[in-house]
């Protein structure tokens, strides 16, 4: 997949949960190049987005927001918030069917996309309890059985 139709898959998905995306230039201030949240969207400049996997992540902070919190100018993520949208893209992505390394790169998340990629890999998980404590998934050891599906399955993509 190239990165206009992973772009296109990634928005279409953000925008499918019920979450808005608007496409425009930005500035050379964002947080990342070519991305940005704000105002309750996810802002994407396609023309400086060098990595398409962040989508998903930036998707994630709105995600897990309260939905009252969720329109404010900028969001101001919790270390809990920020491990609870690594979750949240890293069930995104397999939902989506694509490689979660796209959106644990090696030049994200102060260079340890990789190190969170091989734990998450592995089923040790951070970021699941809020998800739980939400209603948008179940941790892993509290499944039970013929229940739903545990965590990396969503049970809602919105807080």
């Amino acid at each position: 997949m190239n990165d206009v139709s992973l772009c296109q898959t990634l928005i279409g998905f953000v925008r499918g949960i019920g979450i808005a995306v608007r496409c425009a230039p930005l500035g050379a201030d964002c947080f990342l190049p070519g991305l940005d949240i704000g105002g309750g969207a996810v802002l994407v400049d396609e023309t400086q987005l060098k990595y398409p996997g962040d989508i998903l992540h930036e998707a994630g902070h709105l995600a897990v927001t309260a939905p009252e919190a969720r329109g404010a100018p900028k969001l101001e993520p919790t270390p809990g918030d920020e491990m609870t949208a690594i979750a949240w893209s890293y069930a995104a992505a397999l939902d989506l069917g694509i490689d979660p390394a796209l959106v644990l790169h090696a030049h994200g998340y102060k260079g340890g996309g990789p190190a969170i990629l091989e734990n998450f890999t592995q089923g040790r998980y951070f970021g699941v309890p809020l998800l739980a404590l939400y209603g948008m998934a179940v941790e892993p050891q509290r499944a039970i059985p013929g229940g739903p599906a545990p965590y990396p399955h969503m049970l809602r993509w919105l807080r």
